[in-house]
């Protein structure tokens, strides 16, 4: 179906939240952290996954743990449309700590040269919509890890009520997939702009936020509470339930909020592109800026 392919690649990992998995010995969703990271960030160039390989280093192989990471990679490619063609299981005695393993991956996908979203478009005038996101997501692990573990001293089986489960449960919740919600926008409409979390502004534009158009997940104001950690660095470290932007021309506004609408996909009125110099300014809710 593609005139003129562009192949767009991407490699990632999935950090310290590694961590809380070997803590949880729960490994059956870790794998779509790894995979949500590589064709997220793929998306956000108009791709459409093609193809996915992981790469596993262990210090010792146990078999049923590793069927279990796989487990999660496999069930992550199927949800995003492409093919786990492969991998590398490397076992490494002595480099990793027993029962401690790593996991990164990367993915290949294919874009119409004319819909290859670059980001050029991008102009004052232009709305920002917000997709949720379903948790931390594979960001920002370093901080929970030292909120929850050593300002609070929890463990992974700690009941939190607010969050109707246990710690490890919440915290280890995978890095949601946005292919099957963004592929059809990408297809429908020409979309000047998509940011997985973070993302670059053209020159001479800013991005301005309202901070109040979306309820910020309880799992958040939590480690915000627990840690003391001020808001203007919550916002820097994490997602804060908004895991992909989409920069929509204002013309086309309303026709992608029907879309959306009628998919069932919630969404936040996030804002606007305006005059600036590369800056995102956060308004209202819990800003005082």
């Amino acid at each position: 179906k593609y005139q003129e392919p562009i192949l767009v690649s991407g490699t990632d990992g999935v950090g310290t939240k590694l961590k809380l998995a070997f803590m949880a010995d729960k490994h059956n969703t870790i794998g779509q952290d790894a995979v949500a990271m590589c064709v997220n960030d793929i998306l956000v160039q108009g791709a459409e996954p093609l193809f996915f390989l992981d790469y596993i280093a262990v210090d010792k192989v146990d078999a049923e743990k590793v069927a279990n990471i796989v487990q999660g990679v496999a069930k992550a490619c199927q949800e995003s449309g492409c093919a786990l063609i492969g991998g590398e299981t490397a076992e490494m005695a002595g480099f990793y700590s027993q029962g401690e393993y790593d996991i990164a991956g990367f993915c290949v996908g294919v874009v119409e040269k004319s819909k290859m979203i670059t980001g050029d478009k991008v102009a004052p005038g232009d709305v920002l919509l917000g997709l949720p996101s379903s948790g931390v997501h594979s960001n920002g692990f370093s901080l929970v890890r030292k909120i929850c573990f050593e300002v609070m001293n929890y463990d992974m089986s700690t009941e939190i009520p607010e969050f109707g489960c246990s710690l490890g449960e919440k915290l280890l919740t995978p890095t949601r997939l946005y292919p099957k919600s963004c592929l059809p926008l990408i297809e429908k409409f020409d979309l000047h702009g998509m940011v997985h979390i973070t993302g670059i502004l053209p020159e001479k534009c800013d991005a301005e936020i309202n901070a109040a158009a979306w309820e910020i997940p309880v799992v958040f104001k939590k480690l915000q509470e627990w840690g003391n950690v001020p808001w203007a660095e919550m916002y820097r470290t994490f997602n804060m339930g908004v895991g992909m932007v989409l920069v929509v021309a204002p013309e086309e506004a309303d026709a992608v909020r029907s879309h959306l609408t009628s998919a069932g996909e919630p969404f936040y009125e996030l804002g606007n592109v305006v005059a600036g110099n590369k800056k995102a300014i956060m308004k209202g809710g819990v800003f005082s800026e």
